[in-house]
């Protein structure tokens, strides 16, 4: 009987210090998937295939959304990387057209992504100009770009070879998308967690002066994760143009947004010093599972938007509670 009781006591203290917050968003993903299993089970929503377009619809958002928990930790922003992709795509559509081959087009997309995320970088580091408005004016710059240089004509891709390894491939019954997700996170995750660098990020977006007092570099920390935002954007036009044989000044296109809210719904603080790429990856698939349901309940794409808004308004006013804990 007082073995009954101590365990009763021990089970009430465990859930008086469980903090939901911590695990808002697994919670909040297996109630929305099982909602849509339950409600949608007749439309196909549980099929494999439904399961797998789930997947090849949030992979390019996953792998952007990692760098941008790097970014976010830091307690910066960029939302440039949906233009960054756009470009990417067309540059590295061009390297292909022009007979340069698949490193061509690899160097030509990745390269792409680098240098306008090191300019982002270099703005906010040392012409300190508040990464919001760089990167807002990057996006404008991006896309233009991306117009200008195809006179907003897509540019198609005829390499199999590259579009079935940047996208439209499968190994088995295994998309390739996912398996580019998977590096990414994986590699994102180790970085943030294990690596100096890591703890470097996560301490300048905590307390940017405390950082410096501990030999952190602020200016190198913040400008490695810009560059790294536009170089994995890089690599998302890259996928963007595999998927869909062709480069286009239209992909990703409110891309920042479903990243960002993808970031912030994953457990990443928006005002920096928190970050976690698993909750990012889980945040995204959320989002693309609500996407999916959506559609398969027959909503439109303003609808769809109306909804992803509200979810982002609601992550932060988790976030802000929070942080006011």
């Amino acid at each position: 009987m007082q073995s009954n009781t101590s365990e009763a006591k021990a089970t009430l203290a465990w859930t008086r210090k469980f903090n939901w917050r911590q695990y808002i968003v697994y919670i909040a993903f297996i109630v929305v998937f099982a909602y849509f299993a339950i409600t949608l089970n007749s439309d196909g929503f549980l099929t494999s295939n439904n399961i797998m377009n789930i997947v090849r619809q949030t992979a390019i958002i996953s792998i952007m959304a990692v760098a941008m928990t790097f970014v976010i930790s830091a307690a910066e922003i960029d939302l440039s990387v949906g233009s960054i992709a756009a470009l990417a795509s067309l540059t590295s559509a061009l390297a292909l057209e022009h007979g340069y081959g698949i490193m061509g087009a690899i160097v030509a997309g990745l390269g792409t992504g680098l240098v306008i995320g090191t300019v982002n970088g270099w703005l906010v580091t040392k012409v300190s100009i508040p990464s919001f408005l760089v990167t807002l004016g990057m996006m404008g710059i991006a896309k233009g770009f991306a117009m200008w240089i195809t006179d907003t004509a897509p540019v198609p891709i005829l390499n199999d070879h590259f579009s079935y390894i940047f996208g439209s491939g499968d190994i088995g019954k295994i998309p390739v998308l996912l398996i580019w997700t998977l590096v990414i996170a994986v590699i994102g995750h180790v970085v943030l967690r294990k690596t100096t660098f890591g703890r470097r990020t996560l301490a300048t977006g905590g307390n940017q002066n405390a950082a410096r007092f501990s030999g952190v570099n602020v200016a190198r920390t913040k400008l490695m994760v810009l560059a790294a935002s536009g170089l994995v954007a890089g690599l998302a036009g890259m996928l963007y143009a595999g998927r869909m044989h062709s480069g286009r000044f239209t992909f990703g296109e409110g891309d920042e947004l479903s990243v960002i809210a993808a970031v912030i719904l994953g457990g990443t603080s928006l005002f920096g010093g928190v970050g976690t790429v698993v909750g990012t990856v889980i945040g995204s698939l959320m989002i693309g599972t609500i996407n999916n349901g959506l559609i398969i309940m027959g909503l439109d794409v303003s609808q769809q938007m109306i909804i992803k808004g509200l979810i982002i308004i609601l992550a932060v006013a988790f976030g802000r509670k929070a942080v006011n804990k």
